[in-house]
């Protein structure tokens, strides 16, 4: 049952966490009470000036000491592993989670799906499908805490931090930004709609809200990829310019020091950004750096693009070439 003066428990974790946290503090007021009441007994028998017998007292118990030493390690060493085994539930994400892109800005959440539909401070996921949320700020640090759903991840600049879930049951929760990001931040909220997934895919394909046909995240990534000519340089296969990005997300790279780096979606970010941070073995710092001429929500779109690439050995598809692609296939 949910606690009236609580939120209600909507996610795949919210159970557990809650569970958690009542346990918590009924150890809490248990321990305090014990602690609290000796403390207060002992004081008013043995006060100053009290008739008390105080003749043989005793300095130590082996008994006692045992058992206030072994019984909090025990209940402290359960907490710990309960703890910890929701901590790495919450951070292990399944693989055929649907992927969901997050930016957050002042003052307000800006939201893609895979196919392209976007939202602000609105976010629509299907009931009982894994979703993983992919998030970066564009400016200062912020949280993304959905309540309901007992799940809270600060997103921050420069970084891509992740956060899954389930939602258990369809409805409208609160969706908050839980770091003071400005003067804006009371207004940074909206709503998370957890749909059945029948109408969730209807939703989803009738492009949301938008009136035109959105673009998928790897369709705009390629766009921008075509328009900036990046296939000029990053072929089909490596050359003397530049390595090629076919097939290179979540593969071990190694860089001119010798260190080795997994292409990650962070490894990708900051090679577009800074090239010259991190330089592929036998290649000259000579790519442009983008720092300032992508937004946040682009460099999602341009790495969408690069996981896309796979091992096929031929010219990078343009968005050109992909539009053609979708005509032919109608």
């Amino acid at each position: 049952m949910n606690v009236p003066f609580l939120p209600e428990r909507a996610s795949n974790f919210a159970n557990e966490y809650d569970a958690l946290f009542y346990t918590l503090t009924a150890l809490t007021i248990i321990f305090t009470a014990i602690v609290g009441g000796l403390v207060l007994f002992f004081s008013v028998r043995y006060r100053h000036g009290s008739k008390v017998n105080r003749a043989g007292a005793v300095e130590s118990h082996l008994g006692a000491e045992l058992t206030w030493t072994v019984i909090p390690l025990i209940l402290g060493l359960v907490m710990f592993w309960w703890s910890a085994r929701l901590f790495i539930r919450t951070r292990t994400i399944p693989k055929d989670a649907m992927e969901i892109f997050v930016v957050g800005k002042q003052w307000m959440w800006h939201i893609q799906h895979g196919n392209g539909v976007r939202e602000n401070n609105e976010l629509h996921v299907p009931v009982g499908v894994p979703v993983r949320l992919t998030m970066i700020s564009q400016d200062v640090i912020h949280g993304f805490f959905i309540p309901q759903f007992r799940i809270k991840q600060d997103v921050l600049p420069g970084r891509y931090t992740q956060q899954w879930f389930i939602a258990t049951k369809p409805g409208r929760y609160n969706l908050e930004c839980s770091k003071y990001c400005g003067t804006g931040h009371s207004e940074m909220g909206g709503y998370v709609y957890a749909m059945p997934p029948h109408d969730f895919e209807k939703w989803l394909g009738s492009g949301g809200s938008d009136k035109e046909p959105p673009q998928t995240m790897e369709e705009a990534g390629a766009r921008i990829y075509d328009q900036y000519a990046c296939a000029s340089c990053h072929k089909a296969s490596d050359n003397e310019r530049a390595p090629s990005l076919y097939a290179i997300y979540g593969r071990q790279r190694t860089m001119n020091d010798g260190s080795k780096v997994v292409a990650d979606e962070d490894y990708l970010r900051e090679s577009i950004l800074l090239p010259y941070a991190k330089v592929v073995k036998g290649y000259r710092d000579t790519m442009p750096e983008y720092k300032d001429q992508f937004t946040e929500e682009q460099v999602l779109q341009l790495i969408a693009y690069i996981r896309s690439l796979g091992e096929i050995k031929q010219t990078p598809i343009t968005a050109t070439a992909m539009r053609k692609t979708e005509k032919t296939k109608r």
